[in-house]
Formats: structure tokens, sequence, C-alpha cells
């Protein structure tokens, strides 16, 4: 056990890692040493930031819990403490379920959580100032940095830059705006001070996440200025390459695609769920869009950003899905031919509107079985449109060295998601980490590509 040290577990989307990175920079500042994910916890003290979208989420995070209780009764940890979207979720269940944890704070209170400790831990936290009585201790208000501010936990040539919480939308399946709340966009300026802070540590890729992109702007600003947010992220120097994860079909901001075509470091790639294409599934979801405008909505964005990528997700056995219904998905994924898509089973999530209005009919067997049957399907497009890449001389940043090889990413692939770019390590040739290169493809193996650099970064 390592006194003083805090673990922090961090569990779930990209969103709240940002949220874990504030954390730790914060109790930073009060004077801790904090370790993220580390392989095998030693601190005195765990933080686990957890997830409740869906079952097997809820799940991954119950686990951590009792893994780290059980380390709490063999004294092998001092002191847990429970904070995300979980613990916002079940905040009334929780404590009584598991009680050996030491404090459970939601997704917004995380404030109160960093006072408890800095206060409560005084002597741990900063043994190398004087202990007298007269000594300023360290608070949360003690803090010298910008709420913004934040431990990056990534390659420092990376990051997620969050520009909204919460979400309007209430789709039958889904449980975030019972986690989150009502969508509530943080202020335009203040985004672009972070993204000016992020590069001066070094980040050069930010990766723009929302629970709801095209809802930028609309509660601060009564329109929609994700547009103008990106383009003026676009002209911050030393941004090399903006990524947008997670708009939603319907109300599409449609001014956001000028600006994508216009930027060269605003990457052709767009993230967009779109979770199914018939008219029945559509309503039944309460996606409030029709399959023909979905339809008209992929159009138009491929015609203004020629060569896009686009990533999408889909939903599977949700409650009244037909045979029918998935046949039509089948067809419409081979013909809209999706350069990145994953597919998920329907979760019956209490509190959501399909838990409320509709039976859970369609048994896990076949909700399995729609799954594999999608993703082979996307995965022999995957591979066709991989081989077309055979030849091509595609930008790419270099994430790491592993082994005999430099692993990147091009435009077209987003960390820890989408796939990946294997140099061979060459001694005659220097490659920096972090830094962007031609790189020309040679061959594909599976979902991964392999190239050379062709001239200098």
């Amino acid at each position: 056990m390592h006194k003083g040290e805090i673990d922090i577990i961090t569990l779930g989307c990209s969103k709240n890692l940002v949220d874990a990175e504030r954390v730790m920079r914060r109790l930073q500042t009060a004077g801790f040493t904090c370790v993220h994910d580390a392989p095998a916890p030693k601190g005195e003290i765990a933080i686990i930031n957890t997830c409740g979208f869906i079952g097997d989420a809820k799940e991954e995070s119950i686990r951590m819990i009792l893994e780290m209780v059980e380390r709490k009764k063999k004294r092998q940890l001092r002191q847990l403490y429970v904070m995300g979207c979980l613990s916002q979720r079940y905040s009334r269940e929780l404590p009584e379920e598991i009680p050996e944890v030491d404090g459970w704070y939601g997704k917004f209170d995380y404030d109160a959580l960093i006072e408890r400790l800095a206060v409560s831990h005084w002597p741990l936290a900063s043994a190398e100032h004087s202990s007298s009585a007269n000594s300023q201790q360290p608070t949360a208000n003690s803090r010298n940095c910008a709420t913004y501010e934040r431990t990056i936990t990534t390659p420092k040539h990376y990051t997620y830059v969050k520009i909204s919480e919460g979400c309007n939308r209430f789709c039958s399946y889904c449980a975030i705006p019972l986690i989150t709340g009502r969508h509530t966009s943080r202020p335009m300026e203040e985004i672009l001070d972070e993204v000016r802070w992020l590069v001066k540590q070094g980040v050069k890729e930010f990766n723009i996440i929302a629970q709801d992109l095209s809802s930028y702007g609309l509660d601060l600003y009564k329109q929609h200025r994700l547009a103008e947010l990106i383009d003026r992220m676009a002209q911050i120097e030393g941004v090399r390459w903006i990524r947008l994860h997670y708009a939603y079909p319907t109300d599409f901001p449609y001014d956001i695609l000028p600006v994508m075509a216009k930027h060269e470091n605003i990457c052709k790639y767009l993230d967009i769920a779109l979770q199914h294409c018939t008219d029945h599934m559509l309503s039944l979801m309460r996606r409030h869009i029709t399959a023909a405008e979905q339809d008209e909505l992929l159009d138009r964005i491929r015609h203004e950003v020629p060569d896009i990528t686009l990533r999408t997700t889909l939903l599977v056995g949700h409650p009244g899905e037909t045979e029918e219904d998935f046949i039509a998905l089948k067809q419409w994924v081979i013909r809209q031919r999706f350069d990145r898509m994953g597919a998920f089973a329907y979760s019956d999530e209490e509190g959501t509107y399909a838990n409320l209005h509709y039976k859970d009919d369609i048994p896990q067997q076949i909700k399995d079985r729609r799954v594999a049957e999608i993703m082979a399907i996307q995965e022999q497009i995957a591979a066709e449109k991989n081989e077309e890449k055979v030849g091509k001389t595609l930008t790419t940043i270099i994430d790491r060295l592993e082994g005999d090889y430099y692993i990147g990413r091009t435009q077209a692939d987003s960390p820890e998601v989408d796939q990946e770019v294997l140099i061979k390590a060459d001694c005659q040739q220097q490659i920096l980490i972090g830094e962007i290169y031609p790189v020309k493809i040679t061959q594909v193996e599976g979902f991964d590509l392999y190239g050379e650099v062709k001239g200098e970064r």
C-alpha cells in the first residue's frame, strides 16, 4: 500500500476519461500522487469512475467496485470512493448494497469528493508542508488551475475535448438523459481556451466529444453554434487534427459541412449514430427522423465533404424489430457501405421509454445472432475498403513504438476504436512519436494496414 497515492480507475467512454483527468489534476494540485488505470493498483485510496449506460457496462463497474472492496477487506486499501454514471443513476440503492464504499459521488459532484479528500487527508497529501495547526490546508478552492485543466492520460499528442453534457433526445432505449440530464453546452470561449492550453501541453489531435454534438449551442445561444466553434478551433495555431464524435441525425447542423470541407486540419471523419433504417424501427426508437430523411442526410454529407469517413452505430433486437426490419437493415448496410460501424444488442434499461412502454420480447440468442450477422457484413465491407487503400499515401500520426513496429493512425481512424497503421521500425529513418508523416500503404492484414514512410513530416 502506497501512502498518499490515489488509484483512479476509469470505466466507460472518453467523456468519463475527461472527467477523471480533471479530478486527477485537482487532486495533484492538492498534493496527492495519482495513478491512472494501474495494472495492479497499490495506492491506499481508490476512486472508481463508473459507467452506467447498458447492462454490460454496469456489470463491469460493479465487478471493479467489488474487487476494490476485497482489497479493502484485506487491508490493502484504506479508502474507496465511487463516482460517475453508475453512482449518479443508483445513488439510493448502491450505498445500501455495498456499504464498504466510503463515499458515493455522481457524475457532476466530484468537487465534493475533491474537497473531502483534500481536507481529510491533509497530512498524506502534503507531507512536505508544515504540519502545524497554522498551516494552510489544501482544498479544491486553493487550486491554481483553470476548471478545464487536466492531467492528460492519453499519449500526449492527442486528447478528447468535451463540448457539452447531457441529451434532450430521449430515444426509447437510452438511459443517458436519465443519468446526465438535459443537454448543456459549455461556453465557446471556455472550450477555445482549453484547446489553446492543450496545444501548449503538446497536444496536436483533438477528438471533439459530446452525447449530442448536433445540439451544441442551442441552450446557450438559441441557435446551432457547432460550425462556428469548430471553424474557430481550426484556426488556432498548433491544432493539427480535429475529429468529430457523436453527432445526432435529427436536426443536423448542416453548416458544419462546409467548415469541414474548408479546413485541412479538420479530419474528414464523422461519428454519427444512426441505429436503424426502417420507418417502423425509427419510430419505435423515437428517433424523430424518417428513413428517407436519414438517407438524404447521408447523401448530403458525402456530397459536401468528399471522401469523408463515416462511423455509425446500429442497435438490433429492440422491441418490435421484426425479421423483415432486420433484413432491411442488412440490405441498407450493404448499400451504404459505412467506413466504420459498430452494432450492439438491445439492453432493457429501467426507466427508459422502451422499458416502460414495450415488452423486451426478442430472445437474447436472436439479438446475438443479429449482431453477429450485421457485423459479418460490415467486416467484409471494411476489408474491401482497406484493399482500396493499398498503394495510396495517407497522412498518419504515430502513436507508439510496439515491438518491431511503429503504430499510427490515419485521419480516418479515431483512437481506441478504429484500425491502425503498422510501420516497420527502420534504424535508417528516424520516426518520432506524436508526429505526422505521409505513409504509403503496402499491404493489408485483417483490420491492420501496413505501410512505409514516404517523405518528411
